[in-house]
């Protein structure tokens, strides 16, 4: 059985990402979407909610599974006994870095290979960057991701501008409430 990992953050998937796994599952007999966990960054989206979205969003594809991961892409392989790492190039630009990458992948894991899949070219432009910004500021997000997903953005974007209060302190001089001087808390959940 031929197995393929694609590891990444999707925070949010897009149709980009989607586009991408639906094209390497027909190639590989498995593909197993890793969602990772990096604790450097600040993401919209927990990675169980990132696995949640993901798998309803991939529920028609049958021999797709999407689980959560921690460390180095490279471990994602050898923990679910795959061969190959697909990663997903939108332009040029994203060359570089993954193809150090994938050298590096490669002395870590000999037999582990990366293998490329440019996004199709209506989905060249996308991230999940573009598609947060847009989002932000209430931009139509049909042509980016599926409902299942867009709609767990918005509602994620809406909770999360109801939890921030701008509160100014009392205690505070006119002046500095004339200068707008104000401290943003966020709302206990």
């Amino acid at each position: 059985m031929k197995i393929a990992v694609y590891p990444g953050s999707f925070d949010p998937a897009t149709y980009g990402h989607l586009d991408v796994i639906r094209r390497a599952a027909v190639s590989f007999d498995k593909v197993i979407v890793g969602v990772l966990h990096n604790s450097s960054k600040s993401p919209l989206f927990s990675v169980q909610e990132r696995v949640n979205i993901l798998e309803k969003a991939t529920r028609d594809v049958p021999n797709v599974e999407v689980k959560p991961f921690e460390g180095l892409s490279v471990n994602l392989p050898r923990e679910n006994h795959a061969q190959v790492i697909i990663r997903g190039l939108r332009a040029v630009t994203d060359f570089e870095y993954e193809l150090q990458m994938a050298q590096t992948n490669r002395v870590l894991a000999p037999d582990v290979d990366t293998v490329f899949l440019t996004t199709s070219l209506e989905y060249a432009y996308l991230s999940s960057t573009i598609l947060k910004e847009v989002a932000h500021f209430g931009g139509d997000l049909s042509k980016f991701a599926p409902a299942e997903i867009t709609d767990a953005v918005i509602e994620k974007i809406r909770l999360t501008a109801d939890k921030q209060i701008s509160y100014c302190h009392i205690e505070r001089t006119v002046t500095e409430i004339e200068n707008k001087e104000c401290i943003y808390y966020e709302a206990a959940e």
